[in-house]
């Protein structure tokens, strides 16, 4: 037991750092291919990143639907929506300024609130959701992309219209600054950035190491919190199955908002959460079949608050600086907390009813 113990918490550290390394290399490969096709920030964070970050969920989603009884879905979908927004934008605004473009304003935050409320309808009503709503929602999502695909191309042509023979260069290193085998490593990988292959390559290795990163989390810590802490399993799926999918979101946000890269923090966290709703919950519909995807109170109170989060992303917006800066963040965290000390607060309750 000491062992496995020793051995999972070795896990734990190595997962948060394939997180944190994979973040940095996804943002810098997902930004330089934006700015080599010279393609807008946020589209790629809405599309590539956003579908990219997504996929612990979507893992989650079929391995329950197809061996389980899909009643993780609904709750990790929400959950994962709610923190996406409170912790991880709530975080990422205060670490950085993050303006909302008009576009965003106008249509993407107005689409997540649209489909945030329309997955509550669907699910309220009978309590499931049918193959046929899930092949509603994969509809809507397909729409989605192809409206940023078509944006993108448009962003590209316009970009190439107005291109000037003037170019900026960056401040070249002088050879005495670079010094030590560190220093010739982090020159080399700053040139290999201007290729798109080698782009390409950092982008696919740095999802993976999110990816896996988040599953050795996830796996870690829910075997320290049951096993050697003995939280009950109920919490656990509350928090860590919810904050673990949601860590590539997590890490890949703080890290492009560190580096800048505002365009794909906000992106990030708008198309991951229209992605969970959509493409996630549709196939979780379809993948369930003839059961239908269940719909609980508790989903019921959650996606109320995943669409008062959209909200209050809209709301927040619509400033004099047209951005989500530290007020916001720090609200969407107050919020966080006040809805987790509701979850645990109902919770306990109910065991003692």
């Amino acid at each position: 037991m000491v062992g496995t113990a020793i051995l999972k918490i070795f896990l734990l550290l190595v997962g948060f750092v394939l997180l944190v390394k994979g973040a940095d290399f996804f943002v810098d490969g997902a930004s330089g291919i934006a700015k080599k096709l010279k393609v807008s920030t946020f589209i790629i964070g809405v599309t590539v990143v956003a579908v990219g970050t997504s996929a612990p969920e979507l893992a989650v989603t079929v391995m329950d639907a197809v061996g389980g009884s899909g009643e993780l879905i609904v709750g990790n979908i929400l959950g994962s929506n709610i923190i996406n927004i409170f912790l991880i934008l709530g975080i990422s605004a205060v670490v950085c300024n993050l303006p909302v473009e008009k576009t965003t304003r106008m249509i993407d935050l107005p689409f997540l609130i649209l489909i945030s409320a329309l997955f509550v309808v669907l699910g309220f009503f009978g309590g499931s959701f049918a193959w046929w709503e899930g092949l509603i929602l994969l509809l809507l999502y397909i729409a989605f992309m192809a409206y940023n695909v078509i944006l993108a191309m448009r962003q590209s042509k316009v970009s190439l219209e107005n291109a000037t023979a003037v170019s900026v260069a960056e401040k070249p290193e002088v050879a005495g600054e670079i010094r030590g085998w560190y220093g010739k490593l982090k020159a080399g990988y700053a040139g290999l950035k201007e290729k798109v292959w080698f782009l390409i390559i950092i982008t696919v290795v740095g999802l993976g190491m999110v990816v896996g990163g988040a599953q050795l989390v996830v796996d870690s810590a829910e075997f320290i919190a049951v096993d050697l802490i003995g939280i009950s399993p109920e919490i656990v799926a509350l928090t860590v199955v919810a904050f673990g999918t949601s860590l590539p979101e997590l890490v890949t946000s703080v890290s492009a908002a560190r580096k800048g890269d505002v365009g794909i923090a906000t992106g990030n966290i708008i198309g991951s959460n229209i992605a969970n709703l959509l493409l996630i919950g549709g196939v979780g519909a379809i993948c369930t079949g003839a059961n239908g995807l269940p719909f609980s109170t508790e989903g019921l109170v959650s996606g109320c608050v995943s669409l008062f989060a959209a909200v209050l992303i809209f709301a927040s917006s619509f400033g004099k600086s047209k951005s989500l800066g530290k007020i916001a963040g720090v609200i969407m965290l107050v919020c966080l907390l006040g809805y987790y000390a509701f979850v645990f607060a109902n919770f306990y309750a109910f065991r003692l009813y």
